[in-house]
């Protein structure tokens, strides 16, 4: 399967996906790329299918959802199974991601969200019990994101 590239309408409707996918319609989305609402729409379920676009997702607060706790456990697994491991991390409950690290010593980097120390504690044994080390924690207090603001520039072919 070959690369899908992205062109400047895909960019735009990517970072606006980004900024709020759950309150933009195609028509607003549309306006901001000087695209019709059909194209916008095509667009989009082509950016899905080809797997640009994974999904749609709620950012939550977890300390304001009762889960005061936020942690990221620095792993190290074989190197030949790490990326064999990820699916296997996020069913244990209390995982709410994980990330194939591909330099340095840890290469895996799992965050956890719990109510007491114990919640993080029974997923740190959960990951021993897989053969991974646990090698170091950080205490996660606050957490942002933000659209990738490369998708919304516009590009012009190199050589220009």
């Amino acid at each position: 399967m070959t690369e899908y590239e992205l062109d400047d309408t895909d960019r735009e409707i990517i970072y606006a996906l980004q900024e709020d996918a759950r309150n933009l319609s195609s028509a607003e989305i549309a306006d901001r790329t000087d695209a019709s609402s059909s194209t916008v729409r095509k667009r989009i379920q082509r950016l899905e299918s080809e797997g640009v676009i994974k999904g749609y997702s709620a950012n939550v607060d977890y300390q304001k959802s009762g889960y005061p706790l936020r942690m990221l456990l620095f792993c190290t697994a074989p190197i030949p199974k790490r990326g064999e491991r990820i699916q296997d991390i996020l069913d244990i409950p209390g995982v709410v991601s994980v990330q194939e690290l591909v330099t340095g010593e840890e290469n895996l980097l799992v965050t956890v969200v719990g109510e007491t120390d114990e919640d993080i504690t029974t997923v740190a044994n959960a990951l021993l019990d897989m053969d991974l080390t646990v090698s170091d924690e950080v205490l996660v207090r606050s957490h942002g994101t933000t659209p990738f603001d490369d998708l919304a520039r516009e590009r012009t072919p190199s050589g220009e």
